[in-house]
């Protein structure tokens, strides 16, 4: 039957309607069914489904209109491609036929397929590739489908391809913008947790900073960080961030190859529980009690050994990214590195502490205690001398207090190196007048001050207590290490800066030699003013002094962690 001209521009108004909202929707799933829907519409059909190619030409989805949800479910499984289905995937043209059964292409139907006896079917193409298929079965009010039907059906069939393509760009820059998204998300963790490791030698800072860092990306609500003991046999819980801090912390120590914990450091290999109450690895059910579900554990591994174990714990029944395990996995290697360095970083400290100590021992016996020892000889001497010969007994009298009053300018010279002082309520130059002052009772050595007292106004406290140590620190080694006859200290100011400037004609050093990493002498220096925003210049050659220039600026900042 040919449709009138009224009824044919009544079906392209109403298909064109139709195309402006398909082309307008860029949701796979919504299009695929609404365009099946359209073409029932169209064409008078009792049934319409819609089938998707995948980049192999296979079916990969099967959208139908018509039936129902029981009759779907009731059929063994969905269309697979075969009879006329098949036939309209590997060709260009519709097919359109009055009797599917009796179509040589006609596979037949499954079990519990409703009757269908009419066909129509309209490839979906898009250039030279086909996207799928439009089919349309029983006719209604017709024994079949016209040539108009086809016509129809082919213009809904060019919208719905340009539709289809669009969807699937949609779908794809939405998947490129997750992928973005996460991978930012992912630099910017190992951004962060490369500036925590690399900032500070501090094991407490790292552990909690990175930690925190994990948690975060994570998004779950607790973790905590277990480290080996020195048995190498024993874990134990060092940090826990986040909630229900008290049922953690019920069992804050597992043997190696015990629970999730020790399986991890023992084989050093993640494990990712998702269902914590039914996983007899799991060893601490309070936690459980408190309404957890999921738990990721990494290993904290150094040189490919597993120094610790790094895990998070969620109540939230999305599962644990697989990705994003990866990733933290990584990090443990990283914050293995930086708690290693940060461990013998605390270790060389202990050692020069222990150093020091025996360095201080070793000058005290060989130098004090041996000259009040020999204080000791001269006044036993007097003491044998008193009644015989008077005047060389108080000779050797006076011996021995000259000997006393030098021991006693040793002993403030090391109370001087050992003892922080502060400031008081003396401006810079006060306290470094007092310094030298000092400096030269107790060394008999000459010192001198140059700068004006309006060099040091507006100054903060915390810039002129920096320098004072410096001062203070430079004078003690002149005076301990340099043997320095002569020192002279001068400051003076630039716009920005207030400089302070200390030599000595002492026995130098050579710089190629010297360390300054231990937090002595020299590095204190170079902290003290790094502080504050300044620095610190050592010069020094052997037997021609040492120069020391440190300046502060001179106006107070508000962060010098740069």
């Amino acid at each position: 039957m040919l449709l009138t001209r009224q009824q044919l521009e009544e079906r392209l108004i109403a298909l064109h309607q139709a195309s402006l909202t398909l082309v307008g929707d860029i949701s796979l799933e919504t299009l695929l069914e609404r365009i099946a829907t359209v073409a029932c519409e169209q064409a008078g059909a009792q049934y319409a489904a819609l089938g998707v190619l995948d980049a192999d030409g296979n079916l990969k989805q099967f959208i139908s209109v018509g039936m129902s949800a029981e009759e779907i479910h009731r059929m063994p499984h969905p269309p697979v491609g075969h009879g006329l289905i098949g036939a309209l995937m590997d060709t260009e043209a519709p097919i359109r036929v009055p009797d599917i059964a009796m179509d040589e292409r006609s596979s037949g139907f499954p079990p519990h397929h409703p009757a269908m006896r009419s066909f129509l079917g309209v490839p979906i193409r898009y250039g030279d590739i086909q996207l799928g298929q439009i089919y349309l079965t029983q006719k209604i009010e017709t024994p079949e489908f016209t040539r108009d039907d086809e016509q129809i059906i082919q213009m809904l069939a060019a919208y719905a391809a340009v539709a289809i393509h669009n969807a699937r760009l949609y779908d794809e820059l939405q998947e490129r913008d997750r992928a973005l998204t996460r991978r930012n998300q992912d630099l910017a963790l190992l951004n962060n947790i490369a500036e925590t490791l690399t900032s500070s030698l501090e094991l407490d800072q790292i552990l909690n900073k990175t930690l925190a860092q994990v948690m975060d990306y994570l998004k779950v609500e607790a973790g905590e960080i277990f480290l080996l003991e020195d048995d190498k046999q024993t874990l134990r819980m060092v940090l826990h961030r986040g909630q229900a801090a008290e049922a953690f912390w019920t069992r804050n120590r597992f043997d190696l190859g015990e629970g999730i914990i020790g399986l991890v450091a023992k084989n050093g290999e993640a494990i990712v529980s998702h269902d914590l109450a039914r996983d007899v690895r799991y060893l601490r059910p309070a936690v459980v009690q408190a309404g957890f579900r999921q738990m990721a554990c990494m290993p904290v591994t150094s040189n490919g050994q597993v120094i610790g174990v790094l895990s998070a714990v969620t109540r939230s029944h999305h599962p644990i990214d697989d990705h994003d395990v990866q990733l933290v996995t990584a990090v443990g290697s990283w914050a293995g590195l930086a708690i290693e360095n940060a461990r013998l970083h605390d270790n060389a400290r202990r050692l020069a502490v222990l150093e020091e100590r025996e360095r201080i021992g070793m000058d005290l016996h060989d130098g004090i205690i041996q000259s009040i020892y020999g204080v000791g000889l001269v006044l036993e001497h007097a003491r044998l001398l008193a009644m015989e010969n008077p005047a060389q007994s108080a000779e050797q009298m006076q011996q021995a207090i000259d000997r006393l009053n030098h021991t006693i300018r040793d002993i403030r010279s090391y109370i001087l190196d050992l003892r922080p002082r502060q400031l008081g309520d003396e401006n810079l130059t006060d306290g470094l007048r007092r310094l030298l002052m000092e400096f030269r009772i107790n060394t008999l050595a000459e010192a001198t001050l140059t700068g004006q007292p309006d060099d040091v106004a507006n100054l903060p406290q915390s810039h002129s207590l920096a320098l004072f140590h410096i001062c203070q620190e430079a004078l003690a080694n002149a005076a301990k290490h340099a043997a320095a006859k002569r020192v002279e200290v001068s400051l003076w100011k630039t716009p920005e800066r207030l400089i302070l400037e200390i030599r000595d004609n002492g026995k130098g050093f050579d710089m190629s030699q010297k360390s300054t990493t231990l937090g002595h002498g020299l590095a204190n220096m170079q902290t003290r003013a790094h502080h504050v925003g300044g620095d610190v210049e050592i010069c020094s050659t052997p037997d021609n002094g040492t120069s020391i220039l440190a300046w502060v600026p001179r106006v107070e900042k508000t962060d010098f962690s740069g």
